[in-house]
């Protein structure tokens, strides 16, 4: 069962605004987790169940790894048969960068790498997006140690304003062209909006 945008925008809307409480509900549970098992928690499975929340009722193909191509924008994403592979390293390099110096040591360098490396490899048919901003703020959290107060969480003012993590986006995706991974701008724009989360009151 599932709604269309098209044939009830109204509705369609609000469900989509009901499955992101209910993923940000699931994501409080997924890092209470993460605190006690460490990063090791963080897996495939965490990913499809936040996936699954984000598009419940909108997409039938919710909590899996998609089977087919999808488009965004300017940036063709991988081909499907890529993803299962691409995803392994994906965890892979997480949890081996986990305590690296320069990398692991630092608040919002891999979330940002999550943030940036889900969106370019597209995992899901719907809500990439979503669940690419769920396992950022699962991975800020982590490096925290903590859960996190705050009244607006970091991936609710990523939405509110879109422009500067589309630029940090394309940064990231310049630089990987170019043979580089440099995800610089990305965590700098959120560590802004971490100190934005923890200093509004």
């Amino acid at each position: 069962m599932s709604v269309r945008e098209k044939d009830d925008p109204v509705l369609f809307q609000r469900i989509q605004e009901q499955n992101l409480l209910r993923q940000y509900d699931l994501l409080s549970n997924c890092v209470e987790i993460g605190l006690k098992k460490g990063i090791e928690a963080f897996d495939k499975y965490t990913l499809w169940a936040l996936n699954y929340a984000a598009v419940s009722n909108i997409a039938q193909f919710g909590g899996r790894f998609r089977e087919e191509p999808v488009y965004v924008g300017d940036h063709i994403p991988p081909h499907f048969k890529e993803v299962p592979h691409l995803m392994d390293q994906f965890f892979s390099f997480i949890h081996e960068s986990w305590t690296l110096d320069g990398i692991g040591d630092h608040p919002t360098w891999l979330a940002g790498y999550a943030l940036w490396r889900l969106n370019w490899i597209h995992p899901f048919v719907e809500g990439n997006g979503r669940t690419a901003r769920a396992a950022c703020y699962y991975l800020i959290s982590l490096k925290q140690n903590k859960i996190l107060t705050g009244k607006r969480i970091v991936p609710e003012r990523i939405r509110e304003d879109r422009k500067p993590y589309y630029a940090a986006l394309r940064a990231a995706d310049r630089a990987w062209d170019e043979g580089h991974l440099d995800l610089s701008i990305m965590a700098d724009y959120l560590e802004g909006l971490l100190y934005g989360q923890l200093t509004e009151e």
